[in-house]
């Protein structure tokens, strides 16, 4: 048997602005979004019914819940009706990423799903049926599907290239334990819009990047989610504390923040102090890489047999 194994990596927010709200209370954004290393794994390979297995130390509340309401599910559904085929496949999730964390956790899955049922499906990744469907699914999981350093506008679905980040840029990402839900968070946000804040020349290094991030760019929806969750603040200052933290950064609508560091071992170091302190904290150590949208091809493998 052929299983096709797909990477679906942390997506960070390095700057979110809210530049308005439509008629029909969706908020128009402007973000540059950069993925990292750490990443729930996806693998797909064709069987003769539908089953999920899902696996992982943040699988446990998608365990809890109905199968067909997990976006995974619903990604291999729709896409198999748009297709005009049936969704015989079995789809191994092995969830590392905390939920509803502000990373794109599901929608990651779900966009890494995509890519991997176009691999087995031999299916253009731009059919427009995938363009389609990404949309509907979330407003994050068209620019996970690409899983490369990007702009997004408008609701998500406007993407545009974006300069290569530096390399040797490494992160720290911590989340407190704490699900923030984005509707509540958009709720709570008052004060006035911002403006668009896109960067026009590219990075030579980790420095300049964060010096380009704190000139008038920030995460619009911090203060509303720390006005939810005050254990934010907490977690961006613990990063700040760190020696060799350039930025400190709430991604998406939280919880999750991230520190951007000056160097790997600044880095690690950095989660060994985080999560020795606090035990109760989810901290990972990771790189921004500019294209984390690979497939593996996976011979002689049955998912059914995986442990």
């Amino acid at each position: 048997m052929t299983a096709i194994r797909a990477y679906a990596a942390a997506k960070l927010n390095l700057y979110l602005h809210v530049l308005g709200r439509r008629e029909d209370g969706y908020h128009l954004l402007d973000s540059l979004v950069a993925f990292a290393s750490a990443h729930d794994l996806v693998e797909v390979e064709s069987t003769p019914y539908f089953s999920l297995q899902l696996h992982g130390p943040h699988s446990l509340p998608l365990l809890m819940e109905d199968t067909e309401s997990n976006l995974v599910t619903k990604a291999v559904f729709r896409l198999a009706e748009a297709l005009g085929r049936k969704p015989h496949v079995t789809v191994k999730l092995t969830k590392n990423l905390p939920l509803a964390s502000g990373i794109g956790g599901g929608s990651a899955d779900a966009a890494a799903t995509l890519r991997a049922l176009c691999a087995l499906w031999d299916v253009p990744l731009n059919h427009p049926a995938v363009t389609e469907l990404a949309a509907k699914l979330g407003a994050d999981v068209p620019v996970c599907v690409g899983s490369r350093t990007s702009y997004f506008a408008g609701t998500g679905t406007d993407l545009s290239p974006a300069p290569d980040l530096p390399e040797d840029c490494w992160v720290v990402l911590v989340n407190p334990g704490v699900s923030m839900p984005t509707p509540a968070v958009f709720e709570a946000r008052d004060g006035a819009f911002s403006e668009p804040a896109r960067l026009t020349t590219s990075f030579t290094d980790v420095r300049e990047l964060a010096a380009l991030l704190k000139e008038g760019r920030r995460n619009d929806l911090t203060p509303p989610a720390a006005r939810l969750s005050p254990v934010i603040t907490q977690v961006l200052a613990a990063l700040d504390s760190t020696a060799g933290c350039l930025l400190s950064r709430m991604s998406g609508s939280g919880a999750t923040c991230f520190g951007l560091y000056v160097d790997f071992d600044h880095a690690v170091a950095a989660a060994e102090l985080i999560g020795g302190i606090r035990p109760g904290w989810w901290v990972q150590p990771a790189a921004l890489l500019n294209d984390l949208s690979g497939l593996e091809v996976l011979e002689g493998v049955t998912l059914l047999d995986w442990p």
